[in-house]
């Protein structure tokens, strides 16, 4: 099949062929891409395609966005600074079909006015599922009870005498309204838990103004806190020592976001002293050692950095990034793209 750049688009010249350059990892661009969101892809333009670990050289990057003007990335993709622009002339939009994009873009990249997009909307259902997971399973202690059976214990013991409780009626606080954080919010209210949320950028006339409160007091009075914040140097050690102090005994905490929000070591003791449980899918090192702390702790929940990471979540974002280039290819009103003041707010 032919494929053209249309009429109108100021950047392309009519009648040029599209070229469009697929650099995910190849573990995932199946899970990306399968073959009906392939297809689709491949009806906008003629598709080239690399792992981006081999364009380390700058040979191979040159060889490879050779004529290319859509660029779709993920992670390990080379950063696009002075020296990679140079060689890629032709390139007109950047698609990323993941989430963050701080290591991918640069002051150079910002400076030559590309458009830049992004599909981390896809993962916000499939973070906030697992979040609630998390939440549902500390306020039911089946992590306590998981660890004591598989641990030889007897019945009586793994039972414990400390009652589970219902989510209904429950008080979850929530750091962060992201789009995680609001489809998280969205499944608690909905299994009736009370909801309260510490966000400095809620404004008023945002439907979770009224839920709104300060950290402190948030911290102070949940039976769980959620983290759905997202890494940056404002929130960079948020939740230290003081804020985990104030937490109630018997708090359980949730983080799917990331580990610099939170001081790891305070919240280490306190979960070691049996303080608060804790259900975690981020550490300070990943893959977390075999013989880590965090391993050895019967009142924690730990998944390996995969609360984004569903089949539903991948093909959703492959989508968008089909839907997304066919708008960029129109001229029509990008849905995600993203400006160095929103990435500046964004994990």
């Amino acid at each position: 099949m032919s494929h053209h750049l249309g009429v109108g688009q100021g950047q392309y010249r009519p009648g040029s062929p599209i070229r469009i350059h697929l650099s995910v990892p190849a573990k995932e661009k199946e899970a990306f891409f399968p073959l009906p969101t392939l297809h689709s892809l491949a009806a906008l333009g003629e598709i080239t395609e690399s792992d981006p670990a081999a364009l380390r050289t700058e040979e191979a990057f040159r060889e490879a966005l050779d004529g290319v003007h859509v660029l779709v990335t993920a992670w390990g993709f080379p950063r696009l600074d002075a020296a990679r622009l140079a060689l890629a002339p032709d390139l007109r939009f950047v698609m990323h079909a993941a989430s963050s994009l701080h290591w991918l873009v640069s002051d150079d990249f910002w400076a030559t006015g590309l458009p830049v997009s992004q599909a981390g909307v896809a993962m916000a259902p499939a973070v906030a599922e697992l979040s609630l997971g998390f939440t549902l399973s500390l306020l039911r202690r089946t992590h306590r009870h998981d660890h004591a059976l598989h641990a030889g214990q007897s019945w009586e013991t793994a039972a414990g005498s400390e009652r589970a409780r219902e989510i209904g009626g429950a008080r979850i606080g929530v750091v962060g309204a992201s789009r995680t954080g609001r489809r998280y919010i969205e499944m608690c209210r909905a299994l009736g838990a009370g909801v309260r949320v510490y966000d400095p950028y809620v404004k008023a006339g945002d439907p979770l103004a009224e839920l709104t409160t300060g950290l402190t007091d948030l911290l102070a009075t949940s039976d769980v806190v959620a983290v759905h914040a997202p890494a940056t140097p404002e929130t960079h050690g948020m939740i230290g020592a003081d804020e985990i102090a104030a937490m109630r005994d018997g708090t359980r905490f949730v983080n799917t976001s990331r580990p610099s929000i939170v001081d790891m070591d305070a919240l280490f003791d306190a979960v070691a002293s049996g303080r608060i449980d804790a259900a975690l899918d981020v550490f300070d090192s990943e893959p977390l050692p075999v013989d880590d702390r965090w391993r050895g702790l019967p009142n924690v929940l730990l998944t390996p950095h995969v609360a984004g990471a569903t089949a539903d979540s991948r093909q959703r974002a492959g989508r968008i990034v089909v839907a997304e280039i066919r708008r960029h290819l129109a001229g029509e009103p990008l849905q995600h793209a993203l400006t160095r003041d929103d990435l500046a707010r964004m994990g």
